[in-house]
């Protein structure tokens, strides 16, 4: 049975909590939690549970509803998705990106030519990145790159901005908290503090630390506040997996973020929104330094054989023409 891409993509996603100890074990997972945190319906989530107990990473809970994470999972999932290939095809696109190595338009084809993949790989791939919001079907015939932050000026300056909003976001008069969804904020920032920080890929912590921000500013009630916070992390993802804290540092921010929750859980809205502000003063600061090459980083190797592959293809990779798209249905 052929699966739609979104569905192989969040099947991926929750594979990617569960290897990286995010869902070790014996965790629960629940349809509508799941869709709530990857913003889409419960559907393809569905379709993605089934996908994993297929593949025997997950079983039915017969008590209390769901699925279980079962004991074995994270190994033989070919039939989900080439994770390897696609995940240092997708890196590569957004470090070319971040270097301006692509242009503002490109086709499947083009693409699938200069990063080696098949044709079902490039689609999954984009509809990962489009899901992401750094690209968008065009009208007929290729995709183009949606604007997003690349210099460390403006980088700066969406940590200025946060740091008027989100501590404003707490003291607001219509705060309501959202005590389900911050509790399971806090499970995976405790998962990150107790070992799954040193596995899970940058692309993957950025969505659990972004998730966690994104769910106390929606207590605000204050839709500004929530569009403004969820353009930001939009625009700053392809330079946050480049600035990404050593994980050593990243451990003691998920710390912060769990001393956070509890202050708010506490209802103590005051000194919640100071601690804000003190978190994101001072991460700012470490993130703008510069860094050396991590573990957790892309290999260099393999993203500069796959920008070679993008710098001698003739032409590279060509802006998309207006036309009738050849490549198949769209995604």
């Amino acid at each position: 049975m052929s699966h739609s891409p979104l569905v192989t993509q969040i099947a991926g996603q929750i594979l990617d909590q569960i290897r990286s100890g995010v869902a070790p074990p014996g965790a629960q997972l629940v349809e509508r939690k799941l869709a709530d945190q990857f913003r889409v319906s419960r559907s393809p989530v569905r379709q993605a549970l089934m996908l994993l107990e297929s593949a025997g990473q997950i079983a039915p809970n017969p008590r209390r509803g769901g699925y279980l994470v079962l004991p074995q999972a994270s190994c033989g999932m070919a039939p989900v998705r080439a994770v390897d290939e696609e995940e240092a095809a997708y890196l590569a696109i957004a470090e070319h990106r971040l270097q301006g190595r692509l242009p503002e338009k490109v086709s499947e084809t083009k693409l699938a030519q200069a990063y080696r993949l098949s044709q079902a790989q490039v689609r999954r791939v984009l509809a990962r990145i489009a899901n992401e919001g750094w690209i968008a079907r065009l009208p007929g015939h290729g995709w183009g790159f949606l604007p997003m932050l690349t210099s460390m000026q403006a980088y700066r300056d969406s940590y200025r901005f946060r740091l008027v909003i989100e501590p404003a976001a707490i003291l607001e008069p219509g705060f309501t908290l959202d005590r389900p969804a911050l509790l399971a904020c806090r499970d995976q920032q405790q998962a990150l503090v107790e070992g799954a920080i040193w596995t899970v890929s940058n692309a993957a912590l950025f969505d659990l630390n972004s998730r966690l921000h994104e769910t106390i500013i929606e207590c605000s009630r204050n839709l500004f506040f929530i569009e403004s916070l969820k353009r930001i992390d939009r625009l700053r993802r392809l330079i946050e997996y480049r600035q990404s804290l050593d994980r050593k540092y990243a451990v003691v921010r998920s710390r912060e973020h769990l001393h956070l929750i509890d202050l708010l859980l506490q209802d103590d809205r005051a000194a919640a929104a100071a601690y804000m502000r003190r978190h994101l003063a001072s991460v700012s600061i470490e993130k703008m330094m510069e860094r050396p090459p991590r573990a957790s980083d892309p290999d260099p190797a393999m993203v500069d054989r796959m920008g070679e592959r993008v710098a001698t293809e003739q032409p590279p990779i060509q802006q998309a023409e207006a036309g009738p798209d050849p490549e198949g249905t769209p995604i």
